[in-house]
Parts: structure tokens; sequence; C-alpha cells
């Protein structure tokens, strides 16, 4: 009997000796279809090969692609569990051709593998058409040797695919099994084909046209294939049973959750393993491809299914976190196939025990409400719509939990009611954000909240992917399309670009749509939608249409670094300065860092280097930085810093870097652990290098550090070399004799500056003549008085000069005037005996009114003033002469 390992070995070796690239699965979540939350089927990834947007060194390809559908349009979250066939996550085989070859070679191979590789009985199989294509049914004749009655031809659409509205579609050939007539059922087209007897188990479908909008179609150059093979389905028939949960894979995991629970796998709760080990690899999976629990969006879908298998292992009796344990049973079932699961085996099983540990601190007091309302209802009512309203906003049942619980009673919800407190509260808030005056224009950002939803952010594992254009907004209101030349804001369902936020800049890059490109300037974020500011470069943006949204990568990772490198060094200053240290504002932009942190003192030259130091020492262990998602108390009893002027929610997103004894960390080993939504390095050895360009003060109390890394700071040193250089060359020494030479040089300098000062003021002391004979000395109202006006003498010489003049005539008053350039600085003297004659004071405030200036001050024998026009220097020394002659 063929295992389900064995089952997709099979496949996949049969297509590559058919010339077929084995193509690893793309990521549950689609880089290139915006319309789907979750890859739903093997041609997810492909989709651009087939309409001739993109093109590879293949033509021909083959898969197991995981897919999941529990959210949006393909949501089978209600039945998994209870049918025999339904799953949250599900693997599809399939095989494709680029134009390379079509249903003569594709049907072909699909009955080879069929019957020869995987040896099915082919009395138990049929087909299905399309009514029109009669070379199908031709070639299921010639192929399989099927007579008419098993060829059914079906004029529905579930025989005609189409990729949406226009564009490349095609008939369908599907497969189907026949289980016997010992299950209940009919075939495909009869009024019993919902049973369970005759169950597809391939699809092929033959893209053969192109439509347009008015509804004509014609024949694509290049014809293509799209298959997709279940491989539960085929498991379970190749094991002889109708039952996905029955077959080698599942019911390892079941017979797990039947261990770890002590509780009888085919029990009373056989239901409750069913939605566990399905809930199990959905859940799982996502967490691998980067999808973390939150509350909107894909996390908000992973959650659901989350707290759905969770209340199932409450409905077990199990009082402890249950499915963290069954984590290495998948890994050891499906962790060959898919290694991303045995790379990311920690961090899932940390998500899911922290976040089973969290909903039951909830589920008990949520389940509590339900049987108090309940026990309020006659048996059978519905429960109201606010009560279910009040478990979901108080207690985190989202409404698909609480009708699940309902269903276990054969009772329902009143879904209107729900929706109507669910509106109420929308409006509360919607008036309540109106009232923070953040933005003009908000209401037009919580519009399209409240409308169309907020915008997922692909960031942190890509920087290309594609979006839907949910809006385009031109001077606060909607508009339809914009043109090229034209200034817009474009908001999109998903988007890798960065919204500005927590200190980091938003990112910028490009945007382009079959008939249009926009150059991204710059992404804000109001109300959880990301708003990018968008100049039309080519063409016209649409509203509505699909869009290739690509981050600039060299600003991003630059931004990236100089982020990751604002953590190391908070952590550094830290240790170096004390635990009193914490963010008080940042800066994370392409070309620099800036960090504000609390401190009330400048950093020496040595508190800088050795922050320096530490801050390259973490860059070169190039440890791995970890990103996990807790809860604030979580994160902060483990170590972790909040960063200033963040607002948190319910979850946040802890960022560890550096392995040191610290204490930080569920292990004890990390050394820089803080809250942070933004974008960081992969390893600590992506950011290359760190420069701390100086300290500075930036308020009361706080320090601020600007710093650079990897090129920016590779390219500040190189300066600094070049400089350094050019310094050596000009003052004519070896660079590693600089710092003596320009030591030398500037001692030289202040020698000859004192020298040429003194000399000035024994110019100034002689009157221009020799040093012995001095400025003139005359009387005014029986006052001796000295007034002279000097050139190239410095204000604040002027002092020492006065305490000369008065030495060498003895007794009297001194008026100078200093000329710096068209300035003027003035001072007085009078010796003591003069000094109830006349002021100093007097003097200098007489003189500074004729040189432009005010007041002036001192004490009566020595005062000084200053004034703009030192023209003027004569009319002041005659003021001055008018004051002592009274």
């Amino acid at each position: 009997m063929p295992s389900l390992n064995d089952i997709r070995s099979t496949f996949l070796d049969y297509f590559r000796r058919q010339g077929h690239e084995v193509v690893d699965s793309s990521p549950l979540v689609p880089r290139n279809d915006p319309t789907l939350m979750f890859a739903n089927s093997g041609m997810v990834q492909f989709k651009n090969l087939f309409t001739g947007v993109e093109h590879r060194d293949y033509k021909r390809a083959t898969t197991a692609q995981k897919c999941v559908r529990a959210g949006g349009k393909h949501n089978d979250l209600d039945n998994v569990g209870y049918t025999m066939r339904h799953h949250t996550f599900f693997e599809m085989l399939g095989n494709f051709s680029f134009g390379d070859y079509f249903k003569e070679q594709a049907i072909p191979y699909a009955w080879e593998l069929i019957t020869k590789d995987l040896e099915i009985d082919k009395s138990k199989l049929l087909v299905t058409v399309y009514h029109t294509d009669d070379e199908a049914a031709e070639l299921w004749k010639k192929v399989a040797g099927l007579p008419d009655e098993r060829i059914i031809r079906i004029a529905t659409n579930d025989n005609f695919w189409m990729m949406g509205p226009t564009g490349p579609c095609g008939p369908s050939s599907e497969i189907f099994y026949d289980h016997g007539d010992h299950i209940w059922g009919g075939p495909p087209g009869s009024p019993e084909e919902d049973g369970d007897r005759f169950v597809e188990i391939w699809n092929l479908v033959f893209m053969q046209h192109e439509q347009f909008e008015d509804g004509s179609r014609v024949d694509l150059p290049n014809q293509s294939i799209d298959t997709g093979m279940g491989i539960e389905r085929v498991a379970a028939l190749l094991q002889g049973t109708n039952d996905n949960y029955a077959t080698d894979l599942m019911r390892a995991l079941i017979e797990a959750s039947a261990n770890q629970s002590s509780t009888d796998p085919d029990g009373p709760g056989k239901t409750h393993h069913r939605v566990i080990a399905d809930h199990l690899r959905s859940t799982s999976f996502l967490v691998a491809d980067g999808v973390m629990p939150s509350n909107e969006g894909r996390g908000y879908v992973l959650r659901r299914i989350m707290r759905r298998a969770m209340r199932h292992a409450h409905l077990l009796g199990v009082k402890d976190p249950l499915m963290y344990r069954l984590v290495p049973e998948l890994v050891r079932q499906m962790g060959g196939a898919y290694p991303e699961l045995q790379q990311a085996q920690a961090l899932i099983s940390e998500t899911l025990e922290t976040e089973e540990t969290r909903f039951r601190q909830t589920l008990d007091r949520g389940l509590r409400l339900l049987d108090d309302e309940l026990a309020k209802l006659p048996d059978s009512a519905e429960l109201p719509g606010e009560a279910a309203f009040k478990l979901y906003d108080t207690y985190g049942f989202p409404l698909d939990l609480t009708q699940d619980a309902l269903r276990e009673m054969d009772r329902s919800v009143d879904t209107d009611g729900f929706d109507s407190a669910m509106a109420e509260q929308k409006a509360k808030a919607r008036a309540a954000w109106s009232g923070t005056g953040e933005t003009q224009d908000a209401t037009v950002w919580f519009d399209i909240a409240e409308t169309q939803g907020t915008t997922d952010f692909l960031g942190y594992d890509t920087e290309v992917a594609e979006g839907q254009i949910l809006a385009v907004v031109k001077d606060g209101a909607r508009i339809e399309k914009a043109s090229a030349g034209e200034s817009v804001q474009i908001v999109l369902n998903q988007s890798p670009f960065y919204a500005e936020s927590g200190g980091q800049v938003g990112d910028s890059g490009t945007l382009s749509t079959e008939i249009g490109k926009a150059r991204i300037t710059d992404t804000k974020k109001v109300a959880g939608v990301f708003i990018h500011l968008a100049e039309v470069t080519e063409g016209e943006i649409l509203s509505g249409a699909g869009a290739e949204l690509v981050v600039d990568p060299d600003r991003r990772g630059a931004i990236r670094s100089n982020h990751s490198a604002t953590h190391l060094l908070h952590e550094a200053l830290r240790e170096r300065l004390g635990d009193h240290v914490a963010q008080r504002g940042s800066l994370n932009a392409p070309d620099r860092l800036r960090f504000d942190f609390s401190h009330n003192h400048a950093l020496s030259a040595d508190d800088l280097a050795e922050v320096e130091a530490q801050v390259n020492a973490f860059i070169r262990q190039n440890s791995v930085v970890e990103t996990r998602i807790m809860t604030p108390d979580d994160a902060r009893a483990i170590g972790a810093q909040a960063l200033f002027g963040e607002k948190y929610g319910d979850e946040v997103r802890v960022v560890s870097m550096g392995k040191a004894k610290t204490g930080k960390g569920a292990d004890g080993d990390t050394w820089s652990l803080e809250l942070c939504g933004g974008t960081h390095v992969r390893q600590t050895g992506d950011i290359g290098l760190f420069v701390a360009l100086g300290d500075s003060a930036s308020s009361a109390g706080v320090r601020r550090v600007e710093a650079l890394t990897g090129e920016a700071a590779r390219a500040y040193l190189a300066g600094q070399d070049r400089r350094v250089a050019e310094v050596a060359a000009v003052v004519k020494a070896p660079q590693g004799e600089l710092v003596d030479r320009v030591k030398s040089l500037i001692d030289e300098r202040k020698a000859m500056q004192n020298e040429i000062a003194q000399l000035r003021r024994d110019l100034a002391m002689a009157g221009g003549g020799s040093a012995s004979s001095g400025p003139d000395v005359k009387k005014i109202n029986g006052v001796p008085f000295v007034a002279q006006v000097l050139k190239g003498v410095n204000g604040k010489d002027l002092r020492g000069l006065i305490d000369e003049h008065k030495s060498r005539i003895g007794s009297g008053a001194v008026l100078l005037i200093a000329d710096a350039e068209g300035k003027a600085a003035v001072a007085a003297g009078v010796t003591e005996d003069m000094t109830d004659t006349v002021s100093a004071v007097d003097l200098v405030k007489a003189a500074v009114v004729e040189l432009g200036g005010k007041g002036g001050g001192g004490r009566p024998d020595m005062a000084q003033g200053g004034g703009k026009d030192a023209a003027n220097a004569q009319a002041a020394i005659e003021a001055a002469e008018a004051v002592i002659g009274g």
C-alpha cells in the first residue's frame, strides 16, 4: 500500500521523466495574485507564465503545491472535521505546459500515470468533458478506451475554467473514481452527484481561448495545460478507503493527538482529532511561510484556524496546550518534502504554545458567557447577535467559532444582529478617530478601511509582490483613474512597502499595471490603510486594477541596516552608561540613523568609542535576527525594551539579535531584545559596518547619537582617510606623526598670535610712534584726558591697554575705541583720584550713542560698550570730551 509520500514521489518522478522541471511549491502567501488570500491551486505561481507576462527557461513543469482554503472565496473551514474530504490544508499535484504540449499529450500522461505508475483500476474510472469539447472526448476514447457512457459531457462551468472575467480560459476534463455501490452517490451530472461514491481525483484544464470584455473569444496562439490532482483523495483510494482522514499521514497526526491527549482516536472525540490534525498542518505551514497570528488579514485567518483547533482540544478535556506537542510528528511526516517545516520548527512550536496559552486564559470565560446567554433562551432558540458580538469583541471569539460551538447543539446565531453590532462599533470608532485631529483627510482613509479593509503588509519577507488597487485618492477625494504627470495617493489590498512608523521612514519604489506606471515616493499609514504617495509616470493608473509592486531594494536594504543597528546601539549605550538609558526618539533613514536617549551628560570620546566597538563586535558575530509575536506583557517579562512613542496592541513583534549572557530572552542568552514593528536584516553581519558620528544634546536630559552603517559608513571612513592623507601631505608629515605635527603647528601659531598681540599693544601705547612717547594728553576742565582709535586690536584687549594708559598718565581719564572691520568696541577708564569728578560709565554711554550702539556699563573706574559703526569714532571722542567738560 503506497504511502502519501510515495504517491507524491511517484507523481513528480513520472513527470520528471517526461521532461518536466520539478519546481518547489510556492509560499502559501501568493506574491503574484493579489485577489487570493492564500495559494489554493498549483497554477497560482505560474499565472504570469500562462498570460505571457513572465518567461522562464522551461516550458513544462510539475509541482507538489501546498494549498490553504480557509478565508475569502475559497473557505472550507466550517466543514473541516465533519466530512471525509474537506481540509483547510491540502496538497495539489500538478503538471503544466506553457505553450509546449496540449490535449494530445496531457490526456495520455494522466492516463498512463494513474493506471500504470499508480496502478489504479481502469474499470473504476470515468471522466467528464465540456459538452462541446469533442476533441477531448475522442482522445479519451482513443487513449483510455473509455466507452461513451463513461465520458460524461457537462454543459456547466464545472467543466469550463476561466482565470477571470477576461483573459485565458478553456474547457476542462475531470477524472473520477468510483468507490463502489455500497456508498451513496451518483456520477457527475446526476441528481446524486453530491454523494461520496464518485470522487474527482484529477482535473485537466485546457487553456485554449482568450476571452474579451464583450464576451467574445479567440484561440490563444500558445495553448497551455494546467492540471491538479488532490493527493489526499488519491491516497485514500490507493489505501482502500474513501476517507481522507484514514490515510497514513492524517492517521499518524490523529494518533499523535490521541496519544498526547490520552483519548481514543476513534471514540467520541473522533471529530475533534480530525480538526486538530487538519488545522495542525495549515497553521504550521502558514507560520513557516511567514504568517503570524494577528487581528486582521491573513494573520486573523490563521488565528481563527488555531483557535478552532484549540477549542476542539479543550473539548477533548485537555488542560494544557496541545498543538505545539504535535509539531514533531508533522515534521517527521512532511519535513522531507517541505524542508521549511524543519527550518521553522522552533518558531512553529513557540507560536502555537503561546497562542494556545493565551486562548485558554479566555476560553473558559467565553464559554461560560455563552452558557449564560443560552440559559436565558428557550431551547433551540438562536443566539442573539449582540451576545455573539460580545464574545467576539471582549473574548476574541470570531463568529465562526461561536457558530461551531453552537453547531454541536443544533443551534445558530442571529448573524444580522451580529452585523448590526459590528456596524455600531465601527461607527463609534470612526467618530473617535475623527476627533483625534491626526490628519485632515482621515475621513477618506477610514471610509476605505471600513468598506474595503486594511492593507496586508507583505514586506517582512519580500520586496516584490502584486496587489489590487483599492482606491486612487487626490486632494482628499477618491478618483477612478490618474494620468501621467498627476500626483496621487494609492491604496492596495496588500503591499510590500513599509509605511512610516516607529522611527523607520516609508518605502519608495515602483508600481506597474498593464496600462500605466507610477513612482512611489513615500508610504504612510492611517487607520491600518497604507497610503502610497505616487507620481504617475506613464499611461494611467486605474482603481480596481492589479499592480506589480517593487520596493527600491537598495534603499530598503540601507534602511533595514540602520534600523537593526539602532537596536544594537541602544543596548550598547545601556551597557556602557547604565540601565537608565531609554529611547526617546529615533530616525531610521536610508542615509543615516539617529537615536535619542535619556542621559544627562555628554558622552566622552572613550564612551563613544566603546559603544561603536561593541556594536561592530555584534555585527561581526553575524547572529540570526529572530522575530516572534508575543503579548506586550510577555515580551517585557523576558526583558524586551519598548520603543518610545509606540502604541502597542494585543500582540507585538519582538526582535532579538546578538548572543550574550545577558539574561534576556526565553533562554537568557539574547543581547538585544526590543518590541519593534520595523523591518530588519536577517543576520547582524548584513549591517556591514557601524560608525558613530558624534554625540550632541537633543533636549533637556536627552542626548542624541548620529551614525552611519554599511556603504555609507565605508564611504565616510574612506573620505576621512583621504582628508587625513591630504593634511599629512600639506604639513609634510607621515600619517603616524600627524597628530604631533598638528599640535606643534598649533602651539607655534598661538605663540605667534601672542607675539603679534603684544606688538599691537606696544604700538597702541606708543600712539603709533616710539613706545616711550604714547598718545597726547590734553586737559579738559582740569582732567587729563587720553583718547585713541586703534585698528587691528581686539575689543578684549582694551581693558589691559586702559590700565597701562592709566599707569602712564598717573591721573586722569582714558577712552579707547577699537575698529574691527567697521564695528566698534569702546572702553573708558578713570584713575581713582578722579572718579568723583568723572565716571567711566558716563564716558562709554556718551561714546556708544555716536557709534550706533546702546547702553554700555561697568564701574566708575572702568566701563565698556560697543557699536555698529566705527566710522564715527571721532564724534564718539568728542561726546566723551563734552561729558568731561560739563
